[in-house]
């Protein structure tokens, strides 16, 4: 693996861990959704209970760190700014989860789309705001091939996803039976 920089591996787990949590995110998410047993509000009421759950661990959670370890409640306004707008695009797509499922997306689909897309939308923003040394001619050819390979894998998985139930997908013979 090439070198990224950061000792150790302790990144590494808090990364791992985000992308099992939201991994099953969508999925858990769309089955909240369901078990609310009410096909015109069930996806608004499990987004209410989303942010119920963010309150507690982004805003609790936090707040008692900063409490045991002494920090100031000093902040740049430019800080709170840019923290705020992520939070609000966060919450924004997590909205769009629920409003793709709402217009019949599938679970696997939808997150597809999400999780190899995102990559795609952060490798962009990143290199806008911290471009290359040498611009775009100074990006190394594996990560162009890695922006196409994210592509590539949500299309793929998007295109071919298992059936519901488990079961494999019905084959269509020619003759429509």
């Amino acid at each position: 693996m090439p070198d990224d920089g950061q000792a150790g591996g302790t990144w590494l787990s808090y990364a791992l861990m985000t992308v099992v949590c939201w991994g099953v995110y969508g999925i858990l998410l769309h089955k909240g959704q369901v078990d609310m047993s009410d096909a015109q509000h069930g996806r608004y009421k499990a987004f209410f209970w989303v942010g119920i759950a963010y309150f507690l661990v982004a805003v609790l959670a936090p707040a008692a760190v900063l409490v045991l370890k002494g920090a100031t409640w000093t902040m740049t306004s430019a800080g709170v700014g840019w923290s705020l707008f992520a939070g609000v695009l966060g919450a924004i797509g997590a909205f769009g989860v629920l409003l793709a499922f709402g217009a019949k997306g599938h679970p696997a689909a939808v997150m597809s789309i999400i999780f190899a897309g995102a990559p795609i939308v952060n490798a962009g923003v990143a290199l806008a705001i911290h471009p290359p040394v040498g611009g775009l001619s100074g990006l190394r050819w594996q990560f162009v091939v890695g922006i196409l390979l994210a592509a590539l894998g949500g299309t793929l998985v998007t295109l071919y996803k298992p059936a519901p139930g488990g079961g494999k997908p019905a084959v269509v013979k020619p003759d429509g039976n």
